[in-house]
């Protein structure tokens, strides 16, 4: 496994440069940015296709959002600065743990009052150039719209993941609810999706683009940012893995590796199992057991899925329906994934996990919504 980035250079090419990226985050980040690629193709695309325009009214730049706008930059220039300087000086404990030093009130002061200054002084010399243009409507490109979405999808997305997983524990919440929130650990995919979906469908209506628009172009956005989160799991050994697996590897699988078939994450992240024998250093651990490596088999699963969506995307011309698709394989998907990962059970129906109860409800809606706009998309055909 590799905590960091560094860890997989250092295994790869022999060499050891410190560098304060988590495998996991740099996954994440990877994640997002092929989201927003493939978004904005499929976006762009359906948007021509509709000949839908976004405009964004020059009413809404009225004098109070300005000035929200404005100090929030503020804002944003100082910590940047106050961060960043810090960082510059204090590399080696930045390094040990990101987090730490991101989270606390460490910063530089002076950086951050020049950073103010620096950007008071741009504001004004650009002042006549910004008001003009605020004092018009402006059409926003579709690719532009998409980036606005992924922003509004991760800032979202990450805060419903981090509700839905302290939910799912309340135990480990109720010992550190500060630390449960601040953390960046512990995040559950449902409850990202779900609260993603909620901000994008009050974006939509704003800009009054067809939410059902957005639900058939996010399809591949989804399977290619899970396939690759998934990856991240996988390198960095985040604890998001399957139960003890101690049976044989099945004859037919002979041609895969054994570790696909278990593994014992050695170097995991979260330092989970027990010590390995001679090593030295932060991540020097491993299950005392082999277990089912799901967050590889769900990367693979999703990627090719990707593929699939990618052949038949075109092919499918009801609105809505690519989007019923996707949800029936996310549900079939991950209910079967369950049943051979680790989670929290809840003491229902001789126990059951909060992934298992949502992917059954989306599977249920994919299944009713094929049905329904099906019907409706042949009932519409001419006869």
């Amino acid at each position: 496994m590799y905590p960091t980035f560094s860890d997989f250079l250092k295994d790869l090419f022999g060499i050891n440069i410190p560098l304060p990226i988590q495998m996991f985050g740099l996954f994440m980040g990877i994640a997002f940015i092929a989201a927003a690629y493939f978004w904005g193709l499929e976006f762009e695309a359906a948007a021509k296709k509709a000949k839908i325009k976004l405009i964004q009214p020059a009413s809404e730049n009225s004098s109070t959002k300005k000035l929200v706008d404005y100090f929030l930059n503020l804002s944003l220039w100082f910590v940047l600065a106050f961060k960043i300087t810090y960082i510059v000086f204090h590399y080696s404990e930045f390094v040990a743990s990101p987090p730490d030093v991101i989270l606390s009130g460490k910063g530089n002061i002076i950086a951050g009052i020049i950073a103010i200054i620096a950007f008071v002084w741009y504001q004004n010399k650009n002042k006549n150039t910004t008001d003009e243009q605020s004092n018009k409507d402006q059409e926003i490109a579709p690719k532009a719209f998409v980036s606005n979405l992924t922003m509004v999808a991760a800032f979202t997305g990450i805060l419903g993941a981090k509700l839905f997983h302290n939910l799912e524990n309340l135990d480990e919440f109720a010992v550190d609810p500060i630390g449960a929130l601040l953390s960046f650990s512990g995040l559950t995919w449902y409850g990202g999706l779900i609260l993603a979906t909620v901000s994008l469908y009050y974006y939509s209506r704003k800009y009054k683009v067809p939410f059902i628009m957005l639900m058939d172009t996010s399809v591949l956005p989804l399977l290619i940012g899970y396939a690759l989160g998934r990856m991240g799991c996988q390198l960095s050994g985040d604890g998001d893995w399957g139960i003890v697996n101690l049976a044989p590897k099945p004859s037919m699988l002979s041609f895969i590796p054994d570790w696909m078939w278990a593994y014992q994450y050695p170097h995991n992240v979260i330092n989970d199992g027990v010590p390995i024998p001679g090593c030295v250093g932060a991540h020097c651990m491993q299950l005392a057991q082999p277990v089912y490596p799901t967050p590889l088999y769900e990367s693979l699963m999703s990627f090719a899925a990707f593929g699939f969506f990618w052949m038949i995307r075109k092919r499918v011309l009801i609105p809505g329906l690519l989007f019923a698709y996707y949800l029936i394989f996310n549900g079939a998907e991950r209910f079967l994934i369950e049943l051979i990962r680790v989670n929290t059970e809840y003491n229902i129906m001789g126990g059951i996990t909060q992934a298992q109860i949502i992917s059954t409800l989306l599977f249920i809606t994919g299944i009713a919504s094929s049905i329904y706009l099906l019907k409706k998309g042949n009932s519409n055909m001419p006869k």
